[in-house]
């Protein structure tokens, strides 16, 4: 069995929401949902937030979830979870196979999308990273720039990400496929390192999507389907929404005691 585990990068200092991972959704904190649902996946070794901030660390104390202390430094979420990755492998002397990087805005998360998006790098070892993807129900979704969207060809590769509705609607087309890159990333151990030493391509730079640098550099990104509804949490607002949505959600009554 490989050693997959799961990293949750998570900080204060988000540019667009600061604060958002103690955001609270039903008493439990944004990052507190993530984790606990991610390490509720059978296929998982192990889950950690990944982060800089002591309160954030206080907090998975306090809840009993891990915690790696990571450099105040990082820009992007994948040098936090490659420096949570080296740090987790010494502290247990396993080095891991997968590595899952679980935005930590994503608190509706649910054990079958670790499942789904692992999938593909167990089936074929010539995948290097898979991302989710979702179908979009309304145009206001695909027409919101916090949303990434995603188009691909035959084998479901990406074939570009952008914050941009894609494809274009404009041309008379009634329907057009609407798809959303979900931030579950999991990337082969090796390749997550290879992909931080990648430079920066301008793509990635003008639609701040990390993905489009491993396609500048001519390689594949596979994307999974979910059929799971989920919404990330970019805004106070969105977070509102999530709220509403998960006022039932059967996952959270495992770990919410309120």
């Amino acid at each position: 069995m490989p050693n997959i585990i799961a990293i949750i990068p998570a900080r204060m200092g988000s540019s667009r929401y600061p604060g958002k991972p103690l955001a609270l959704i039903h008493n439990v904190p944004m990052v507190g949902h993530v984790a606990f649902r991610t390490a509720m996946s059978p296929i998982l070794s192990a889950t950690y937030v990944a982060t800089c901030d002591p309160i954030i660390e206080d907090y998975c104390e306090s809840a009993g979830l891990n915690c790696v202390m990571t450099s105040d430094s990082h820009v992007r979420c994948s040098t936090r979870t490659a420096e949570a990755l080296l740090k987790i492998e010494k502290e247990t002397g396993k080095k891991a196979d997968i590595v899952v990087m679980v935005q930590g805005d994503e608190p509706m998360v649910t054990p079958g999308m670790i499942e789904q998006a692992v999938k593909p790098l167990l089936e074929d070892p010539s995948v290097n990273v898979v991302n989710l993807m979702a179908e979009m129900d309304t145009l206001e979704e695909f027409e919101d720039p916090n949303e990434v969207k995603v188009v691909i060809d035959n084998n479901s590769d990406a074939l570009y990400f952008s914050r941009e509705p894609i494809p274009s609607r404009k041309k008379g087309a009634d329907r057009v496929p609407m798809r959303k890159q979900v931030c579950v990333i999991p990337f082969r151990r090796d390749y997550l390192l290879k992909f931080n030493e990648m430079k920066e391509s301008p793509l990635e730079i003008y639609e701040s999507v990390d993905m489009l640098r491993i396609l500048e550099h001519g390689e594949k990104v596979r994307m999974a389907p979910t059929d799971a509804r989920t919404w990330s949490v970019d805004t106070p607002e969105d977070l509102a929404r999530v709220a509403r949505l998960m006022k039932d959600d059967k996952l959270m009554e495992k770990y919410n005691k309120k």
